[in-house]
């Protein structure tokens, strides 16, 4: 072949060549991607509307088929849009062509549900917008726990702490945590005493929002300096919630909260518990996001742990971050596997040139080329921008078997022509 002939006449050109191999392999090594799968473009946007007390029937009316028709009139490139109109809830999900930029869909989908909120029931809200594609899988599970921590820190620890923590790992997203009780301020409204009182609902709502305020009044200059001046009626516990007015009465008395409603802590109604060591618990999953590496994230999570451990707020210093699952083992796992399939493989074929050939400079050879082609298969990964994952490493340790096999045959049959 022109290659072989080429090679004996040049063997210094293809030295040099093998050296470059190796210092590049080296390289895209570490720069390139370690990930559980292959990436997989399946861009997805999918939108949660909250109405609540809504019926599916009202929602998929009233909510889902409004917005479906504005979709399909503004965003570009939709293969399909699947929709669910639940009690109160309606998800749409709109499947991208996979040639399709996600974040322009994100972008286009975002500005029709801000335009059809305008069309939508009194009351409201803008809704969630969610992009993800098939590669957004959780790498990491976090468990919080604590002896000395009710499950509504153990929440407001993972929600409001750790998490906006985690998050500044580069390639890492975090959904809400799971688990705990997430606090709300709650008015048990005491309906015989507004009746008798000839009052409604609306009336403790409505003097809760005009005083529970904080609005800038301007500014005030006294000497050399001005201060800002803040109108600030909000109360600062829960006690004084319960000490608002509401109205007065003809006779001068004044009716308060406290006479037809009770403002108390409580909690979101708990959909999902998560125990551990048969205590309740809280835990996050970590997300990778993008072309992030699942073993730079990994690492990148297990180093700042420690550092969310020493500057947790006062009150919460037995609060124990456990890791519970970590999708790096299996990456670790599988390259470990190519690298040992790979040692073994020219140890074995080397030997067996030594002792049936009795050529120290075949063997050489043979223990070369094998972890050569393999960087050189890297190489050609990392500039094709894929990742090194279970697949790719599957399929190496494969070909590992057939470069024995044609170095054997290769080196055999150059001795018998030398012969």
């Amino acid at each position: 072949m022109w290659i072989v002939a080429l090679a004996l006449r040049r063997p210094y050109t293809f030295t040099v060549l093998a050296i470059l191999i190796l210092i590049g392999g080296a390289v895209a090594i570490v720069r390139t991607p370690k990930d559980i799968f292959p990436s997989i473009n399946i861009p997805v946007v999918s939108v949660l509307w909250n109405y609540a007390g809504m019926s599916p029937e009202g929602m998929e009316a009233h909510v889902t088929s409004l917005f479906e028709r504005g979709l399909t009139t503004t965003v570009d490139n939709i293969e399909h849009i699947e929709s669910q109109s639940l009690y109160g809830v309606a998800i749409v999900k709109v499947f991208l062509q996979p040639t399709a930029s996600l974040s322009s869909g994100v972008a286009q989908v975002t500005s029709i549900s801000q335009a059809a909120l305008r069309q939508m029931p009194p009351g409201m809200t803008p809704p969630l917008v969610i992009a993800y594609t098939a590669t957004n899988v959780p790498v990491l599970r976090v468990g919080l726990s604590g002896k000395d921590l009710s499950e509504q820190q153990l929440n407001d620890l993972a929600l409001q702490f750790v998490r906006t923590q985690l998050i500044t790992v580069p390639g890492v997203g975090v959904p809400y945590p799971y688990g705990g009780k997430q606090r709300y301020v709650s008015v048990d409204l005491n309906y015989q005493k507004l009746q008798a009182l000839h009052m409604t609902p609306t009336d403790v709502v409505s003097a809760l929002n005009s005083q529970n305020l904080i609005l800038p009044s301007g500014t005030m200059k006294i000497g050399p300096f001005e201060y800002q001046v803040d109108l600030n009626s909000s109360p600062l516990t829960i006690e004084e919630l319960n000490s608002l007015p509401i109205k007065s009465l003809p006779n001068g008395t004044t009716i308060y909260i406290r006479d037809v409603a009770y403002v108390r802590n409580g909690f979101i109604p708990q959909t999902n518990v998560v125990r551990f060591d048969g205590s309740r618990a809280a835990m996050l999953d970590v997300q990778k996001i993008g072309a992030a590496s699942t073993l730079d994230i990994v690492d990148g999570v297990k180093k700042i742990l420690p550092q969310i451990k020493q500057t947790l707020p006062p009150g919460a210093e037995g609060l124990t971050l456990t890791l519970l699952t970590d999708q790096s083992v299996f990456v670790k796992a599988a390259i470990f596997n190519v690298v040992r399939e790979a040692v073994i493989a020219a140890g074995l074929t080397a030997l067996m040139i030594l002792l049936f050939l009795s050529s120290w400079r075949s063997t050489l050879i043979i223990c070369v080329s094998i972890p050569l082609s393999i960087l050189c298969s890297i190489v050609v990964l990392s500039m094709l921008g894929q990742t090194i994952n279970i697949m790719t490493l599957g399929g190496m340790a494969l070909a590992v078997g057939i470069l024995v096999d044609d170095a054997t045959v290769e080196i055999e049959n150059i001795h018998r022509n030398m012969a």
